[in-house]
């Protein structure tokens, strides 16, 4: 079975799949981690902890004490508080696209099941299928440390460690060659 592993164990974390480069594990292979960017478990605040970092506010804190919650808009040019301002170029969604509309700090799937806004890489892989396959097989998305994973551990991305959610698009750019490890297939003639 692929080792994976997540900071959040509600993560996505999905056993069921393989990627291309790791064949079955034989106890030796060590573990992908999917990064948990912090945007997902809330937003930074204005205050400060007496060490000088930013505290981080959970989107529960707000949306939690909304009974019941308020009716999700259809455009983004209508929220306050602190997403007022916010940018929304996401094709033709709206919030309830994406949001749960019963619990706005969770994420609802096409099939209505309701997530935790840390499953958001289940979200996005639903409409943006061609790549997560590239994600699932590194192509897509980037990662830190190893291919070969009897040398070491692998840290990959998430989805909006690079692309913002709500207007993820960004100029098209060359990608970086693989890393000097990284597993070079040869051309057979046939």
């Amino acid at each position: 079975m692929l080792p994976v592993a997540c900071e959040d164990p509600a993560g996505y974390a999905d056993r069921s799949r393989r990627f291309a480069d790791v064949p079955a594990g034989d106890g030796s292979r060590h573990a992908i981690t999917v990064h948990r960017p912090a945007s997902l478990s809330g937003i930074v605040g204005t205050e400060q902890t007496p060490q000088g970092q930013p505290v981080e506010v959970s989107c529960a804190t707000c949306h939690e004490v909304l009974r019941p919650p308020p009716e999700l808009p259809t455009s983004a040019r209508t929220l306050g508080g602190p997403h007022s301002g916010l940018r929304f170029e996401h094709g033709s969604n709206e919030c309830r696209s994406c949001h749960d509309p019963e619990r706005y700090d969770r994420l609802r799937l096409a099939s209505g099941e309701s997530v935790p806004m840390t499953d958001a890489l289940r979200l996005c892989a639903q409409c943006h299928g061609t790549q997560h396959r590239d994600w699932l097989h590194g192509a897509h998305g980037g990662m830190n440390g190893h291919w070969d994973l009897t040398r070491g551990p692998r840290l990959r991305n998430h989805c909006v460690d690079c692309h913002d959610p709500h207007a993820p698009a960004f100029p098209r750019f060359r990608p970086m060659p693989p890393p000097p490890d990284a597993p070079r297939r040869r051309a057979e003639h046939g």
